[in-house]
């Protein structure tokens, strides 16, 4: 089981544009936790802090979200479900997180990573990756960090599509349709020498 990261919020009274935009002088942002159950709660957190974890765990591990002023909240295990950025800035100016109950599955995307280098490629072939992430089911804590793909045997004209992947117990692709995550495609301008 991974170590959980942790982040202390504090809950705010002052909501609409101006209070929000007070804080962010303050260099903290506002954000909403909020649950399955209806709960939600207006809080705010240091910009670096988040920024941080967010690094960690981007959207899709759980952390313990620390809520002060509410006694009766304490630790919650929690999701940083989505961020909203400055337009000209890298900062964040709003977040919003998500309660997770820690025995029931959750759907996140994790990213693809591709290892080795194909039999396609030594040949000439080119890799088309067609999908930087893929989304999975598993209770929040199985939750890997990435997919790993070895396309080391994989020859021209040869995918890996997602019912393929071998994930770790617990976890499960999802998806409707069986479509291709990555292949080897001969280069554009070989084909377009060969006549028709």
């Amino acid at each position: 089981m991974k170590e959980m990261q942790s982040l202390a919020v504090t809950t705010r009274t002052g909501l609409g544009k101006g209070a929000n935009r007070k804080l962010r002088a303050k260099d903290m942002v506002p954000g909403i936790y909020y649950d399955a159950a209806g709960t939600n709660i207006p809080v705010m957190v240091e910009h670096l802090p988040l920024q941080k974890l967010f690094a960690k765990t981007s959207s899709a591990h759980v952390f313990h979200l620390n809520i002060d002023g509410e006694a009766s909240q304490g630790n919650k295990p929690a999701l940083v479900w989505k961020l909203e950025y400055h337009p000209t800035k890298s900062r964040i100016t709003h977040v919003d997180f998500y309660g997770v109950d820690l025995e029931k599955p959750i759907r996140v995307h994790i990213p693809v990573e591709v290892v080795g280098k194909a039999k396609g490629q030594v040949k000439g072939g080119a890799l088309d990756l067609h999908r930087e992430s893929i989304e999975v089911s598993s209770l929040p804590l199985s939750i890997p960090d990435k997919v790993v793909i070895d396309i080391t045997n994989l020859d021209i004209n040869e995918s890996v599509q997602v019912a393929d992947l071998v994930l770790p117990e617990g976890v499960t692709a999802v998806y409707d349709d069986n479509f291709a995550i990555l292949a080897i495609i001969l280069p554009e301008a070989e084909t377009a020498e060969t006549p028709a």
